[in-house]
């Protein structure tokens, strides 16, 4: 029997329009891509998926490799899927990817056709679902045709594996060319997934331009800076740090946390109570002012951390006064 979700659970979460696509996503998404592997608590895990959807949150963003080890975030979600989400697939927008190395040998890696069809059917499989309703080249592949790549991903649509695909860490260079192919195709690109931070802001040399220029729409990883934007590292590492090696399944390290960057997040956590809003809150809320911005993803490891970050959504206009004062701290 599925777990009994709130009725109301729709009525806070924003929805935002993907592109020029009829998607709508929740101005706040879930990612999997720590804190549901092998290595961690099953239990929180389930409660984080269960209180996201009571949340309004229904995208839930997961990748081939994602653990660890890779593959057990799927397999983890799958389980969790049809113990307490099976009678809601409808209501739910499931994410996969492929791009980064997931298995031996010559195939399992890059951006060949024979690599995101096979990688998809075993995402699949692992999650017990028929489709998703997106799936994202992971990465660009600079030794693989960008046209084999794009025909990969059509074909896969074509085949009713995926509703919807799209692009994930690709240059605003990569982003055109592979919009112009998909279109040619028939398969439109639906949305790129670019790293945006305040502390990593490159998307906005270009990509952002082209994402509204071409109607696609863009959903943002890493907005905290893998925690650097929370009141996580003000005081410097704490011991539960993925910053820490021996935690063994984070995409930091310890020279990442440098006092430069403590230094400005404790500049940045005194605008965030002007406002009154917390560190993370301002930084997701910077984010999401962009109009281009569908989304952003959170990773969370306790259910607090993400009814905690859903309130940025309180307050998401900036006085030009403060993006100057953002600016000038970042710059510093």
């Amino acid at each position: 029997m599925s777990y009994s979700f709130k009725e109301n659970r729709y009525d806070k979460m924003q929805y935002r329009r993907t592109g020029k696509s009829g998607l709508l996503l929740p101005a706040v998404s879930l990612g999997l891509w720590h804190n549901f592997g092998d290595i961690d608590n099953q239990q929180r895990a389930r409660e984080i998926l269960r209180l996201a959807f009571d949340e309004g949150i229904t995208h839930f963003d997961l990748a081939n490799n994602y653990g660890p080890p890779g593959g057990s975030a799927e397999e983890n979600f799958g389980r969790i899927f049809k113990q307490d989400f099976s009678d809601h697939r409808d209501e739910l927008i499931i994410s996969s990817k492929a791009g980064w190395g997931m298995w031996p040998g010559p195939y399992g890696d890059h951006g060949s056709k024979k690599y995101l069809v096979a990688s998809l059917d075993q995402s699949l499989k692992r999650m017990g679902l028929e489709y998703v309703d997106i799936f994202y080249h992971h990465r660009p592949d600079p030794d693989t045709p960008l046209e084999e790549t794009m025909r990969a991903l059509d074909l896969i649509v074509r085949q009713g594996k995926a509703l919807y695909v799209g692009i994930s860490s690709y240059s605003a260079t990569e982003s055109k060319a592979a919009i112009d192919l998909l279109r040619s195709m028939g398969t439109p690109c639906l949305i790129h997934q670019p790293k945006y931070s305040m502390f990593e802001r490159w998307v906005e040399n270009g990509l952002l331009d082209v994402l509204k220029n071409e109607g696609v729409g863009c959903i943002c990883f890493s907005p905290l800076a893998q925690g650097l934007l929370s009141n996580k590292y003000l005081k410097g590492i704490p011991e539960d740090s993925r910053a820490l090696s021996h935690r063994g399944n984070g995409a930091m390290d310890e020279t990442a946390v440098t006092p430069d960057k403590i230094n400005k997040a404790v500049q940045l956590n005194e605008i965030a109570k002007k406002r009154g809003q917390n560190l993370a809150q301002l930084a997701l809320a910077w984010v999401l002012r962009h109009e281009i911005v569908t989304s952003v993803l959170i990773g969370v490891s306790k259910p607090e951390q993400l009814t905690d970050s859903i309130k940025c959504l309180d307050n998401l206009s900036f006085a030009d006064s403060e993006l100057k004062e953002i600016d000038k701290i970042l710059q510093g």
